[in-house]
């Protein structure tokens, strides 16, 4: 089974391409969804209340607006808060792995695959990509947010040239070509290699 890592900018469409991946068949693997769950974890809400303070919890749950709030423009919080969650967020995608070892390929859908290295781990990668007042667009109308607040999560991200750099396909989310097309053109080479 390939493990194939599945990216792109904020704002790019990238949950959408995994969408029609699964609607193929293929088993997708949503690190950012796996990793909000993992800070309901006993062990690692006591973590992160260790390195960012009780605020970063209301009870049980997370206070997501709090904790990116306080990592955001802090590179030393932000990677001490990866140490925490991604090694959960890795032994689940192990388990996901072996639970679907009978497919040609899997989808690791993860917004920071090239950022935080585990796209090394990965036998192929797929990124999505769309121009960037798109992507802004998207995310304005998505999150309700003003134009300067997504360009500054942009800019807190990977630019485009070095992912493409180190992408095995590319997919253009822009309204200029058939996404299906695409992913249908890169499922059946996956097929083929992992078959």
């Amino acid at each position: 089974m390939l493990k194939v890592g599945l990216t792109g900018g904020i704002g790019s469409g990238k949950t959408t391409v995994a969408g029609i991946f699964s609607h193929l068949g293929v088993p997708v693997f949503f690190a950012d969804i796996e990793a909000k769950k993992a800070y309901h974890t006993p062990e690692i809400r006591t973590r992160v209340i260790q390195l960012l303070g009780v605020d970063s919890y209301h009870g049980p749950l997370p206070n997501i607006p709090t904790i990116s709030s306080k990592v955001f423009n802090d590179a030393l919080l932000l990677q001490q808060l990866n140490q925490i969650i991604h090694p959960e967020v890795g032994r689940l995608y192990h388990a996901f792995c072996n639970k679907h070892q009978s497919y040609a390929y899997t989808l690791k859908e993860a917004a920071i695959l090239f950022e935080s290295g585990t796209y090394k781990d990965m036998d192929s990668i797929i990124l999505v990509t769309a121009n960037l007042q798109t992507r802004i667009n998207r995310v304005m109308q998505r999150d309700g947010v003003d134009e300067a607040t997504v360009r500054s999560r942009i800019a807190h991200q990977m630019n485009e040239a070095d992912k493409m750099a180190l992408s095995d396909y590319v997919i253009h989310n822009d309204s200029q070509q058939s996404v299906i097309h695409q992913v249908l053109d890169v499922h059946h080479e996956l097929l083929k290699a992992g078959g």
